[in-house]
């Protein structure tokens, strides 16, 4: 199914991003969270790559064993066909008749390969033949020969059984884990650092807004204090002006022309 490009990336989660506040300790929370989903991916994919390597190795296995299995199931169907033509059909129901319990049963176990049980089947002998006497009159060798033939036959299809339930648990496990692993490559891992970035971007934001602020307090402070330096010299200037016109007993606005007289006067002086 062809999808836009903006499904593709939506779906992807190259374009989404969590929901959080952006802060300094949810920045550090997210990095965290990055750092274990990166080891986690790793992890993982470590962890199909060596159930790949087992898939295939037991894949192997099941094509030769199948390959055998032919082989013997036809050598112990000539052995079968051989022990009736010469011990006769009543051969058969002498050996049930003999054969009261199993004597080769099969048994369970589990292997552990990358974190995924196996079940692994074996076959073993439980008990003595009974059967050692059937076809004492003819064809004793080859009911033996039979019974060799259909034990291996017996070998190759417990082995055939555990190969192919082997190989049934490994398929889905892997599935399992590659669908982890391209959730975590294509969904976690770009939300998480689309949130970070989101966070990065919305911290330098903070501070721009916060520099700025600053600026113009400081630019406000200055002026207030340069507002107040000139009120404080206006205030001294009146002060002494007024002292200057009650000393020599003339108006406000003499002495203060006097004052500035003096002061040009000084000036040049010093000039």
């Amino acid at each position: 199914m062809n999808l836009p490009l903006f499904d593709k990336a939506k779906m992807s989660g190259q374009n989404q991003r969590l929901n959080v506040v952006p802060t300094v300790t949810m920045l550090g929370v997210m990095k965290a969270r990055l750092v274990g989903a990166t080891r986690g991916h790793a992890l993982l994919k470590k962890k199909s790559d060596a159930l790949t390597v087992q898939f295939r190795q037991i894949l192997k296995k099941i094509v030769s064993t199948k390959e055998s299995m032919g082989d013997v199931m036809k050598t112990s169907s000539f052995a079968l066909t051989e022990a009736k033509y010469v011990a006769g059909e009543n051969i058969k129901h002498v050996v049930l008749e003999n054969a009261r319990n199993a004597t080769l049963k099969v048994r369970s176990r589990q292997e552990n390969v990358a974190g995924v049980k196996l079940p692994k089947f074996e076959y073993f002998t439980d008990g003595e033949t009974k059967n050692s006497l059937t076809g004492l009159a003819r064809g004793g060798q080859q009911v033996q020969q039979c019974r060799a033939a259909y034990v291996k036959t017996i070998e190759v299809l417990v082995e055939l059984a555990s190969l192919q339930t082997s190989f049934l648990t490994l398929d889905e496990a892997i599935k399992t884990t590659n669908r982890r692993v391209n959730a975590l490559e294509n969904v976690v891992k770009p939300r998480i650092e689309n949130t970070i970035t989101y966070i990065k971007g919305e911290l330098d934001e903070l501070e721009r807004e916060d520099f700025f602020r600053l600026k113009k307090i400081q630019g406000y402070k200055k002026k207030e204090i340069e507002r107040q330096v000139a009120a404080a010299r206006k205030f001294a200037e009146e002060k002494f002006t007024e002292k200057v016109s009650l000393q020599r007993g003339v108006s406000i606005n003499s002495a203060h022309n006097l004052l500035t007289a003096s002061m040009q006067r000084d000036e040049d002086i010093i000039f």
